[in-house]
């Protein structure tokens, strides 16, 4: 063999030696490379998954905790006045069709007083079908609006909630902080939330 020959055999064994170890550390990256991103696009997956997900049963959640069926449309206004000659009582009645109330866990409205007179006190009665009557009395009737939620079974005369036919605001002289004045009711409802 020839000197240059000897030269040359060297430098392509060097320089095959050095291609071969830049093909090792290039097949390393690239698997490094790849890993990584299938490590990364795994963990977007997940949590995109895990959000939708956790948004949509969220979502169930609000809708089945805020059905509600109205009774009626806008505020009322019921003026009363409780004194002599006029009757002791006052009452005003929400007539109830097609509904069956024991789907909903609350009976939900508001309610306040106005300038001219606030009740303080009020009875709130459930009538049903059956001739059965309960009722539940409001404290703290003022200026400001309040939101009432009753549950139905504070309601403990009504063992039947298929066929609830009024519901009644009952004014009474005797538990009136003023007898007369106006009550404003407004978004009567029977509601599955304790939140309007």
């Amino acid at each position: 063999m020839t000197r240059d020959e000897i030269y040359d055999h060297l430098a392509q064994v060097y320089l095959g030696k050095k291609k071969q170890q830049q093909k090792t550390r290039n097949s390393k990256e690239v698997s490094a490379w790849l890993f990584l991103n299938i490590i990364i696009t795994v963990v977007i997956f997940a949590t995109s998954f895990y959000g939708l997900t956790a948004f949509l049963a969220k979502k169930g959640d609000l809708f089945q905790k805020r059905i509600i069926y109205a009774l009626n449309k806008g505020p009322i206004r019921i003026p009363y006045s409780l004194e002599h000659p006029y009757p002791q009582v006052k009452t005003f009645s929400l007539s109830v069709s097609d509904v069956d109330a024991a789907q909903y866990g609350y009976l939900a409205f508001s309610v306040r007083g106005a300038e001219e007179g606030t009740p303080g006190t009020i009875r709130v009665e459930v009538r049903n079908q059956r001739n059965e009557i309960s009722s539940v009395f409001v404290d703290d009737i003022g200026l400001r609006w309040k939101s009432v939620h009753i549950p139905l079974k504070e309601f403990e005369g009504i063992s039947d909630w298929s066929s609830v036919s009024e519901v009644q605001f009952v004014l009474e002289s005797w538990n009136a902080l003023k007898t007369k004045g106006i009550l404003l009711i407004e978004d009567v409802c029977f509601s599955s939330s304790t939140k309007g």
